[in-house]
């Protein structure tokens, strides 16, 4: 390919300079001196790339950007500049400049944005992912999958949405319960009615009681005024219990009146209230283990889990990722009112090797971060720094295997004693990044630290 490059700048040792600095690469440079002649250069040679400064006599390069733009849509322009203000930068990349370096020019720095930018102008049509279509024109977020343990996830919510029974959704953290839970709602027999989730695992453990079933005036400190709960908000719909495994033994009991009379009591009151509100929970912990440690009811437990609807992780259904992408690019592209529709295959080959220890959650923030930085239609490699399939995550999974082949004769507890001590490890005691990766909660996190008695060895402070 000819790699075409023009530089618009008034300085003309630094235009000299450059242009001697990549004909030594094999670019075929030109020079301009203003932005008009810069503008008629640009037309006229059709570069792939512009450098182009921004403080130049007569227009700048800033207004000058939206021309090039304009003409020519594929050239990846970088701006540089001597003047280190916060407006000029914001307003450069508003307009669409691939990249802003400042005066004096770091020629590394400069070659690396040089050498992104030729590398998406290279990009032939079989680098480019074909994805699948999606015909979701509302913005919505909805469940998407073909893999069978998709299918038996959308089976049962058909079967059971429009019953009364209660559900309960298991899965690891991003699996994309509250979705599910959702899709219970919306195709159940009052669609229209409120759908209340509540995080249990959010709540302080004083205020979970009073946000569930409400309180009156004075009934603890700080209670000012009567307070509706959410049980009589979701009234006529459903509630929606995220992180049911984290309630507290006194409200579990409470929980299970609520589920065997449909009735409860107001923190601080003798009124008795009754709900009609659907109950749906959902937990990444194991309720059976929980329940052979005592933490939690066994009699509420069947309650909950009359209908078990399991998420799979999204690392057991990896050949849906291109639909899984599509889906969550037309939805971020609409919240974010751009125009991103495409991927490249090395991409993609990188997503499908990747373990995903957030799952979907954890590749709708991946993809939200690359489209508000993608300045093309196509994502590639360079907007995914994070992306990388020997990360700590997969090794600590790695870790668990090493550790079942070397240690037959260990107890299930003994290896989640040692995969959490190995994650904790390896992220330096960095606990939102240990509750990503082992797919727990931070109070349930805090538990098993107290519970296998592990303390962090290294004198540097823990990251929270």
């Amino acid at each position: 390919m000819n790699k075409k490059l023009l530089i618009i700048d008034d300085d003309v040792a630094i235009c000299r300079t450059l242009q001697i600095h990549f004909s030594s690469q094999n670019f075929q440079v030109k020079l301009a001196h203003d932005a008009e002649q810069g503008l008629l250069s640009a037309i006229e040679f059709k570069p792939q790339i512009i450098i182009l400064d921004i403080r130049m006599p007569g227009k700048s390069g800033l207004d000058v950007l939206p021309d090039l733009k304009s003409n020519l849509a594929d050239s990846h322009i970088i701006m540089i500049t001597a003047f280190h203000d916060m407006e000029s930068t914001i307003a450069a990349m508003q307009q669409g400049a691939d990249e802003y370096i400042h005066k004096p020019i770091d020629l590394n720095e400069l070659d690396k944005a040089v050498s992104i930018a030729i590398k998406t102008c290279d990009l032939k049509r079989k680098d480019i992912m074909q994805l699948p279509e999606i015909t979701v024109t509302d913005g919505k977020k909805r469940m998407v999958g073909s893999s069978k343990a998709m299918r038996d996830v959308f089976k049962t919510i058909g079967l059971v949405a429009k019953t009364p029974t209660t559900i309960l959704i298991t899965g690891e953290s991003g699996t994309g319960k509250e979705m599910a839970a959702r899709a219970i709602h919306v195709s159940g027999n009052d669609p229209e009615g409120p759908f209340i989730a509540i995080n249990c695992a959010a709540m302080a453990e004083n205020l979970i009681e009073s946000e569930l079933f409400g309180h009156t005036k004075g009934s603890f400190t700080g209670a000012i005024a009567n307070q509706i709960g959410k049980f009589e908000l979701a009234n006529g719909g459903s509630i929606f219990l995220d992180e049911v495994g984290e309630l507290t033994p006194a409200t579990q009991a409470k929980l299970l009146r609520v589920l065997q009379e449909r009735e409860y009591s107001p923190l601080g009151s003798k009124e008795i209230k009754k709900t009609t509100a659907r109950v749906i929970s959902a937990t990444n912990r194991d309720l059976l283990a929980e329940i052979q440690q005592r933490n939690f009811r066994e009699d509420l437990y069947y309650r909950l889990q009359i209908i078990n609807i399991q998420m799979p992780p999204l690392r057991y259904r990896r050949e849906e990722l291109p639909t899984l992408v599509n889906a969550l690019l037309v939805q971020i592209n609409q919240q974010m009112h751009k125009h991103v529709t495409k991927i490249t295959t090395e991409v993609m080959a990188l997503f499908k090797q990747y373990h995903w220890p957030g799952n979907v959650r954890e590749l709708e923030n991946m993809l939200t971060k690359a489209v508000a930085l993608c300045q093309s239609n196509v994502l590639t490699i360079n907007l995914f720094p994070q992306l990388d399939v020997k990360s700590s995550t997969t090794n600590a999974v790695e870790g668990v295997d090493m550790i079942m082949a070397d240690k037959e004769e260990w107890s299930l507890q003994d290896i989640e004693r040692e995969h959490v001590a190995n994650v904790l490890k390896q992220t330096n005691w960095h606990k939102g990044k240990v509750c990503e990766i082992l797919g727990v909660s931070r109070p349930r996190l805090q538990r098993l630290i107290v519970q296998y008695s592990l303390e962090k060895t290294s004198s540097n402070s823990p990251k929270i």
